[in-house]
C-alpha cells in the first residue's frame, strides 16, 4: 500500500491532467475517466475503457459489462469503505445528473471532480455542503 505523501503526490498527477479541461465525452474527460485514470496512478490494473463518446454510449457499455451502475461497477473492482475513512486519492460516488451519479476523487475535507452547474470549468473542488454527500467509497 502506498503511503499519504505518495498517494497525495500521485493524485496531484492525476488532478493535473484533468484540472483546466471541460468535461467531455468526445475528449474523453470525464469522471469515468477520471477514476480510470486515479486507479491506475495508485496502482490499480481497472479493465479497458470501452470508447464513450456520449452519455447514451456510456449507459451502453455499463449495461454490457452486466452492472445496474456505476456504484455497482466500482463495487466490483475496488473493496468499499465508510467515507468517513477515505484517504487522499479514495474515490467516492455522489448524486450525479440525470445519466449518472458522479465519481469524485478524495482530497481532503473536499473532492475533486467535475461539478454538473459548471462543466465548462473542468475539475474542481467540491465541499459537500449536505450532512451525508456520499453514496458510497472505495479504497484504492
Amino acid at each position: 500500500m502506498l503511503d499519504l505523501e505518495q498517494r497525495r503526490v500521485r493524485t496531484e498527477r492525476v488532478v493535473a491532467r484533468f484540472r483546466d479541461r471541460p468535461f467531455s465525452w468526445t475528449g474523453r474527460r470525464t469522471c469515468l475517466h477520471l477514476a480510470r485514470a486515479q486507479m491506475v496512478a495508485l496502482g490499480h490494473k481497472p479493465p479497458k475503457m470501452p470508447d464513450l463518446r456520449s452519455a447514451l454510449g456510456a449507459k451502453r457499455a455499463l449495461a454490457a459489462t452486466g452492472h445496474a451502475g456505476i456504484m455497482d461497477l466500482l463495487d466490483s473492482l475496488l473493496p468499499r469503505i465508510a467515507p468517513a475513512g477515505m484517504l487522499i486519492g479514495d474515490l467516492a460516488l455522489m448524486e450525479g445528473d440525470d445519466a449518472f451519479d458522479a465519481v469524485v476523487i478524495a482530497a481532503g475535507g473536499k473532492v475533486l471532480g467535475y461539478h454538473g452547474d459548471d462543466l465548462a470549468r473542468g475539475l474542481v473542488a467540491i465541499e459537500p455542503v449536505v450532512t451525508q454527500p456520499y453514496k458510497a467509497a472505495w479504497r484504492l
